[in-house]
């Protein structure tokens, strides 16, 4: 399973203009556009640092049943995976799938990382 998507960086000010861009109708995303944003090269790092790609890669391979499980198999506390997960899943990494327990799904195996100095999205 290879999930390629697209990452970009934008100040969140632009960020913001862009979102109201598309809501008025002045804007309409391309489809190569990123599909992810995050503010800065230093937030995209810590959502995907060293640590949280080797999350992943346990999730993929060992495919949990619960946040405890994956705890026991991660070596991390579970308080510190739900934090790190619902930080994941609000970037669309990772789906938090409620059954019986929470089970964290890897949606995304792969990035692209796109970022300039001038934001050509509107008007």
């Amino acid at each position: 399973m290879k999930k390629i998507i697209k990452v970009g960086i934008m100040p969140k000010e632009e960020y913001k203009k862009r979102t109201i861009a598309i809501a008025k109708g002045e804007y309409k995303p391309k489809k190569d556009e990123p599909k992810i944003w995050f503010e800065s090269i230093k937030s995209m790092s810590q959502v995907l640092s060293h640590e949280n790609q080797e999350l992943l890669k346990i999730i993929i391979e060992n495919h949990p049943k619960s946040l405890k499980e994956l705890a026991d198999v991660s070596g991390r506390k579970p308080s510190n995976l739900s934090r790190t997960l619902k930080t994941m899943s609000s970037y669309g990494i990772v789906e938090l799938k409620k059954e019986k327990e929470v089970r964290p799904v890897v949606k995304v195996t792969d990035f692209q990382v796109e970022f300039g100095l001038h934001y050509s999205f509107c008007c």
